[in-house]
């Protein structure tokens, strides 16, 4: 029994001291609120977007890569009949003379039929072609860093055969760097739209839970609690809150891109599967284009505890 005039204290019950895990037990800020499963949802939709965003971004790079490794690996030459002169004698002129050019791997001419084909996607088929002066095409393949001499191989085909033209598909090279690098920059944009509303999100959630519990912050705040030891309180709290966030979103890209490769898998080898695969390559990210998401969904939980940090930081400033 207690002493008269003494009441037992937090620390015993019924004479004895409470064991060191019974103590301490209840947080400042509270883990199951209506605005924490709210701010969960919210940190899930960023980051499902930012996912979906850096995914987008990863695919059309790859894709972008592999378009100018295919096609800087090759240039095409087009030898136009022209009056007075033999186009065959021309087409044999001007293969000889490609592979003798140093950095040129292979030559490969195409038949009147093969030609004729090429423009089957734009003038249909069933056509006769015969009385129309379709140029013959032939395709070089150069070495992997080699470097040829345009100028000169320009000179060269001239004299063999003044029709020959030659297009080493720089002009298509640089449209798709420029159109790589608006597709990056535009997914930087978003993801800064992003992780600005993130913050945004978070600042008013941190609000919202220093004003629930502001009495008790102002307890521990007169007693002598420092600002930072109650601050790290908040970031704990935040920063549990987007780690379940932000796993829940990337696991939703995740899905969605997985989904996406099987739907990829599922029209391969028909035209639509072709055509797609033609344009935008294949949905499938890399292991390191997982490895991204993931590191982004990261990123953002950080974010998430950080402002949440200075928010509150800057609201116990103006406590007196």
């Amino acid at each position: 029994m207690p002493s008269p005039g003494k009441l037992p204290g937090p620390e015993s019950t019924a004479g004895r001291p409470l064991p060191p895990t019974a103590r301490n037990v209840s947080p400042i800020v509270p883990r199951s609120t209506i605005s924490g499963r709210a701010l969960i949802v919210v940190v899930a939709i960023m980051t499902f977007l930012a996912s979906i965003t850096t995914g987008a971004v990863l695919l059309v790079r790859a894709s972008a890569a592999e378009w100018q490794s295919d096609i800087s690996s090759e240039m095409t030459i087009q030898v136009r009949p022209a009056q007075g002169r033999d186009l065959e004698r021309d087409v044999r002129a001007v293969v000889e003379a490609l592979r003798v050019t140093p950095g040129i791997l292979d030559v490969r001419a195409f038949s009147d039929q093969e030609s004729g084909r090429l423009l089957e996607p734009w003038l249909g088929t069933g056509l006769s072609l015969n009385d129309l002066p379709v140029p013959r095409v032939i395709v070089a393949r150069v070495a992997p860093g080699g470097a040829v001499g345009m100028s000169d191989l320009r000179e060269r085909l001239a004299q063999v055969a003044p029709s020959a033209s030659v297009d080493d598909h720089r002009a298509w090279i640089e449209r798709m760097r420029t159109m790589t690098n608006a597709t990056v920059f535009a997914g930087l944009g978003v993801l800064a739209l992003v992780i600005m509303a993130t913050v945004i999100s978070v600042s008013f959630a941190t609000r919202g839970a220093m004003a629930a519990n502001r009495p008790i912050v102002e307890v521990l705040h007169f007693v002598g609690a420092g600002d930072r030891y109650i601050a790290n309180r908040f970031l704990r709290h935040f920063l549990r809150l987007g780690l379940e966030g932000g796993l829940i979103g990337v696991g939703a890209a995740v899905l969605l891109f997985g989904f996406a490769e099987s739907i990829g898998g599922w029209f391969s080898g028909t035209p639509v599967g072709d055509q797609f695969a033609a344009l935008l390559g294949t949905f499938s990210l890399r292991p390191s284009g997982y490895l991204v998401l993931v590191a982004q969904a990261m990123l953002i939980a950080i974010i998430t505890a950080w402002s949440s940090r200075q928010t509150l930081l800057a609201t116990l400033a103006d406590v007196d």
